[in-house]
């Protein structure tokens, strides 16, 4: 039964991390905000983390531990977000930790600005004013505004890609936006985790792609978004399958020629036809190589020549910059100039 009185829900989906889920749960149980409901969702753990889960559980009536059969993450956060009755919505994963502070300036700044969304933690400013898609960690969710767009949940059956899908979509059907850089999160390391054994098997995350375009093409067609948000999703094309996987993926040739071809194929038709020349202008130079090139070959060859010609016009300028005589003002300025540079 839902209480209309929680000021926010927090929902841990949880699969085989008795190492982590502890610190996880403790760190929520820390917050300064204590008027909070935690959800911790077992994705059908076979090893002590029911056990853990249950003993906090017990010991606070805040924590409420839900199992379920393995059916993945996208299920598991869904399942917690049915049971939420806060009045705000936060997902955390559970190797992870936050800062004391993390809910309370949180909520702070979504109560000042009315927003339907706050983009948590400094990584995640440089995406404002209008990202295209966010981590859950870099999400803080108003409920009233996740139920009024009911059919967006995560999509059963992708990772990774799952937590993009669903910020894109929702941020789709917003501008009230709102930022809280001083979100601190404290990722966990380890080599289990989930993004780098995703990342090691390019050909699953190559078939994943196809269920990307799947899940943007029903839902741009059901909200007749394709001419109005354009932009935005040729903006999510340049981040998820080009910047995250393209660039940063240890593809092959046969895999790269693979991506290139369903990216281009998926924006020719649904992108390209409502999208205005400004807009495109406004793209990252790369990304408009990568659009215009005729094959995955012929890309990397543009973009080998790209990045020289902006390395060289770097060079002088950071040449330039010996003569500023702070340091904190040199560091400042250099990251600048990659940044806008690489775009």
């Amino acid at each position: 039964m839902e209480r209309n009185d929680i000021l926010i829900s927090i929902i841990i989906p949880v699969y085989n991390r008795e190492a982590f889920i502890g610190q996880a749960i403790e760190s929520v149980l820390g917050q300064s905000v204590v008027d909070f409901e935690l959800w911790v969702v077992d994705d059908g753990s076979k090893d002590r983390t029911s056990d853990i889960v249950q003993g906090y559980a017990q010991r606070d009536a805040r924590v409420n531990y839900v199992y379920q059969e393995n059916a993945g993450v996208s299920v598991a956060r869904n399942v917690g977000l049915s049971r939420a009755g806060g009045k705000y919505v936060y997902f955390l994963d559970s190797d992870d930790a936050l800062d004391f502070e993390f809910l309370r300036t949180s909520i702070d700044v979504i109560e000042r600005s009315a927003a339907d969304v706050v983009v948590v933690g400094q990584p995640y400013q440089d995406r404002l004013p209008h990202p295209t898609a966010l981590p859950t960690c870099g999400q803080l969710w108003r409920h009233a505004f996740l139920k009024q767009n009911s059919t967006v949940r995560f999509p059963v059956g992708v990772q990774p890609g799952e937590d993009g899908l669903f910020s894109h979509c929702l941020l789709a059907m917003t501008d009230r936006i709102a930022a809280n850089p001083a979100g601190i999160y404290y990722y966990g390391r380890h080599e289990g985790q989930n993004h780098l054994l995703i990342n090691r098997d390019c050909e699953s995350v190559l078939q994943q792609m196809d269920k990307w375009f799947t899940y943007l093409d029903d839902f741009y067609s059901r909200e007749s978004l394709f001419e109005r948000r354009a932009l935005h999703l040729a903006k999510f094309l340049e981040h998820e399958p080009f910047e995250l996987r393209y660039l940063l993926m240890p593809f092959n040739a046969e895999q790269k020629e693979r991506v290139f071809q369903s990216v281009q194929d998926f924006y020719k038709r649904r992108v390209a036809p409502y999208l205005p020349k400004e807009e495109f202008d406004s793209l990252s130079g790369r990304f408009q190589l990568f659009l215009e090139a005729s094959s995955a070959e012929d890309f990397d060859e543009q973009y080998e020549r790209y990045k020289s010609r902006i390395n060289n016009s770097i060079k002088w300028k950071l040449k330039l910059l010996k003569l500023l005589p702070i340091s904190s003002w040199r560091r400042k300025i250099r990251q600048q100039l990659w940044k806008k540079e690489i775009k």
